[in-house]
C-alpha cells in the first residue's frame, strides 16, 4: 500500500485529489488512467466507422456499390473531423458565446470556433480537452456515416458531402448541446448515456426524411438484390461490437466504475439481440442467417446506448430482446408494409432502436443487481416525462431542418445519380472503379 501511496502515480493521483478537493482550477496535469481509457476509447469509435461501418454497409450493398460505400464512409470521416473542428465542438460544447440569456440552453455558440480559448493544458474534467474535443469528434463522424446506408446505391455524392457537412452543423451539434453541453434537455434531466438521441434517433429520423425526399431504387421493392457478401456483413458488425465498447464505456469519461458496468450491460444486450434476431428468423422462415443475426447485433447494441449507464444486467438482457423483436418489427413495416426503401434499414434499426432504448430507461434502472437507479430527485414519472421530452424534441427538430436542408440542397443540386448510372452501378459510375472487375 505504501509502495503504491509513494509511486509516481499514487503520487500523481494523491496531488490530484488535493486540488480538485481545494477547488483550484485547471490542474497542469490529468489522470493517466482516465485519459490512457478515453484515449482508447477513441480510437475504438473511429474503428467503427472505419472500418467496422464501412464494411458491415458495403457488404449488404449489390458488388456494384461497395466501393462507393466504402468511399462515403472514408470521406466523411475525413470530412466530418475538421467541420468539427471549425465550428461543430464549438456549437456543442461552447457556453453560448455570451449570447442573450437563454440561448445557452439551445446552442453553445462561436467562442470556440476553430478551437479558440482551448490550451494544451485545458483541462475537462479529469482528462485533457483535447482528448475530450478528439473523443466527441469521433461521435460526430460515425453519426452521419449511418445514413449512409439509408440513401445507398443511388445517391449523388457530392449531395452526400454537401448535406453532411450542413446536418452536422445544423442538427448533430445543436442536439448534443441540449443534451450533452449542458442544454435545456441536459437541465430537464433526460438520460441519453452514450448518443440514443444525439446519435440514433438524429441519423434515424434524418434517414427516414431523406429516402423520401429521394425516392427509391430503380425496382424497388420487387428487384433488390441480397446483400453481396455476408462475409463482410459479419466481420463489420463484430467490428461495431468492439468498437461499441469504446462508444458505451468511454462515455463514462474515465476509467470508472461506470465504465465497467457500461461494457458489461452493452456486451449482454448485443449478445441477447443477435439470438433472438437468430431465432425469430429460424422460427420464420426455418433458415437462420448470417446477416440477420448480424442485424440484431446492431439492434442490441443501439438499444443499449442511451441506457448505459443507467440499467444492470437483467435490464441490458430486457433490452436486447427487445430490441431485437421491435426493430425486426419496424424493418418488415417500413420495407414490406410501407413500401418505404430506406437501403440498409437505417431508421428501422438506429432509429427506432435508439428511441426505444432512451424510453425505457425510466422502467429498468432500478430493476436486478447492480442496477444503479434513477436519477437523485427523480421518479419513474418524471424521467419518462423527460424522456418523451427528449425523443419528441430530438426526433422533430432533426425531421424538420433535414427536409429544409434536403429542399435547399435540391435547388443546388440532384440528391440521385441517373438511372443510367444507377443500373451500371456507383462505383464505376461515379468513382471510375470496380471492386470486383467491370460489370
Amino acid at each position: 500500500m505504501m509502495k503504491n501511496l509513494f509511486s509516481g502515480a499514487g503520487l500523481a493521483r494523491a496531488l490530484f485529489l488535493l486540488v480538485s478537493t481545494l477547488g483550484l482550477a485547471n490542474p497542469a496535469f490529468a489522470d493517466s488512467g482516465d485519459t490512457a481509457w478515453i484515449l482508447t476509447s477513441t480510437a475504438l469509435v473511429l474503428f467503427m466507422t472505419l472500418p467496422g461501418l464501412a464494411l458491415f454497409y458495403g457488404g449488404l450493398v449489390q458488388g456494384k456499390n461497395v466501393l462507393s460505400v466504402l468511399m462515403q464512409c472514408l470521406a466523411l470521416a475525413c470530412l466530418m473531423s475538421l467541420v468539427w473542428i471549425v465550428v461543430g465542438y464549438s456549437i456543442a460544447f461552447g457556453d453560448g458565446n455570451g449570447a442573450a440569456e437563454g440561448t445557452g440552453a439551445l446552442w453553445g455558440g462561436l467562442s470556440k470556433a476553430f478551437l479558440g480559448g482551448v490550451e494544451t493544458s485545458s483541462m475537462e474534467g479529469t482528462i485533457p480537452e483535447s482528448v475530450f474535443i478528439m473523443f466527441q469528434m469521433t461521435f460526430a463522424i460515425i453519426t452521419p456515416a449511418l445514413i449512409v446506408g439509408a440513401y445507398a446505391e443511388r445517391v449523388n455524392f457530392g449531395a452526400v458531402l454537401l448535406f453532411s457537412t450542413l446536418w452536422l452543423i445544423v442538427v448533430y451539434a445543436p442536439v448534443t448541446h441540449w443534451v450533452w453541453g449542458g442544454g435545456w434537455l441536459a437541465d430537464r434531466g433526460v438520460a441519453d448515456f452514450a448518443g440514443g438521441l444525439v446519435v440514433h434517433a438524429t441519423a434515424g429520423i434524418t434517414s427516414l426524411v431523406f429516402v423520401l425526399m429521394m425516392g427509391k431504387r430503380t425496382g424497388f421493392p420487387q428487384d433488390i438484390r441480397p446483400p453481396h457478401n455476408p462475409a463482410f456483413v459479419m466481420l463489420g458488425a463484430c467490428m461495431l461490437w468492439v468498437g461499441w465498447f469504446g462508444f458505451n464505456a468511454g462515455s463514462a469519461l474515465g476509467a470508472s466504475t461506470g465504465a465497467g458496468q457500461a461494457m458489461l450491460v452493452t456486451h449482454l444486450s448485443a449478445a441477447t439481440a443477435s439470438l433472438v434476431w437468430m431465432a425469430i428468423e429460424w422460427f420464420k422462415y426455418g433458415k437462420p442467417t448470417l446477416v440477420g443475426t448480424a442485424t440484431g447485433t446492431i439492434s442490441g447494441l443501439a438499444t443499449i446506448t442511451p441506457a448505459a449507464g443507467s440499467v444492470g444486467p437483467m435490464g441490458a438482457i430486457i433490452i436486447g430482446t427487445l430490441a431485437a423483436v421491435i426493430c425486426y418489427m419496424a424493418v418488415v413495416l417500413i420495407r414490406s408494409k410501407m413500401k418505404i426503401d430506406d437501403s440498409l434499414d437505417v431508421f428501422a434499426v438506429h432509429g427506432v432502436g435508439g428511441i426505444l432504448g432512451t424510453l425505457l430507461i425510466p422502467f429498468l434502472a432500478t430493476l436486478g443487481p447492480m442496477a444503479p437507479g434513477l436519477a437523485e430527485g427523480m421518479t419513474i414519472t418524471s424521467q419518462l416525462g423527460a424522456q418523451l421530452t427528449g425523443v419528441v424534441a430530438v426526433c422533430v427538430w432533426s425531421g424538420i431542418a433535414s427536409a429544409i436542408l434536403l429542399f435547399v440542397i435540391k435547388l443546388l443540386m440532384s440528391l440521385r445519380v441517373s438511372q443510367e448510372d444507377e443500373e451500371s452501378g456507383l462505383d464505376t459510375a461515379t468513382h471510375g472503379e470496380s471492386a470486383y472487375g467491370h460489370h
